[in-house]
């Protein structure tokens, strides 16, 4: 029986090895088609004959992005949202502006690991380990440097410099979504109970709600 159980283990870590990921495509390509009223995981495939160059295709990222807010930052994602031609390809792409002292603040991508590549400027990135180590690994990139921040962890980028920075970064996942944590946290919709964040932060229930204002003055 011991190999029929051993044949069965590795079976089971293969298929969720697989599950893991964005599915690998069955054909040459599935254009999204976002006029479907099926709901899949993912988008339903457009009929291959209908694609055209378009469904391919997306112009812009050689156009700076507006970093004129809080954090003085701006991503520009070029996922299957923006590009139908990704669909079930597993990758998409984002150019990160960024002002002298712009912030990408901590964040996770819960379905992308992501590569970096600066283009212009300085930043200094770090990513953190989950619990209980909760490690920092933080480098200072110049341009033409490269980071990869694994999947699911919490990351930013930070421009140190009084000059902009502008980076490429890969992401393997066509939709890799985002958590921006103080966003998530702070700005929740409806808000976590200032009593549980007052714990969870060891902090007292007015800076909770002082900080609860900030994310919700533009809802």
């Amino acid at each position: 029986m011991a190999p029929y159980i051993l044949a069965l283990t590795l079976l089971a870590l293969v298929s969720s090895r697989a599950i893991a990921s964005d599915p690998s495509p069955l054909q040459d390509f599935c254009v999204a088609d976002k006029n479907s009223p099926i709901f899949v995981n993912g988008f339903v495939c457009k009929d291959p004959n209908l694609a055209t160059p378009e469904d391919f295709f997306f112009p812009g990222l050689d156009k700076p992005g507006n970093t004129m807010n809080k954090v003085g930052s701006n991503v520009t994602l070029v996922s299957v949202a923006q590009l139908p031609g990704l669909n079930t390809l597993g990758i998409s792409i984002a150019r990160i502006d960024f002002a002298p002292n712009g912030l990408n603040p901590p964040h996770t991508h819960p379905r992308a690991t992501e590569i970096l590549t600066v283009l212009e400027g300085t930043l200094c990135v770090g990513f953190v380990t989950s619990n209980p180590d909760n490690k920092l690994f933080a480098k200072v990139l110049n341009t033409g440097d490269v980071f990869v921040f694994p999947q699911g962890l919490i990351h930013f980028q930070f421009n140190p410099a009084a000059s902009s920075a502008v980076v490429l970064s890969g992401l393997s996942s066509q939709n890799p979504g985002v958590i921006t944590i103080a966003n998530a946290v702070f700005g929740a919709k409806p808000p976590i109970s200032d009593e549980v964040l007052a714990k969870a932060f060891q902090l007292d229930k007015n800076t909770v709600d002082w900080l609860q204002a900030q994310f919700w003055v533009n809802n």
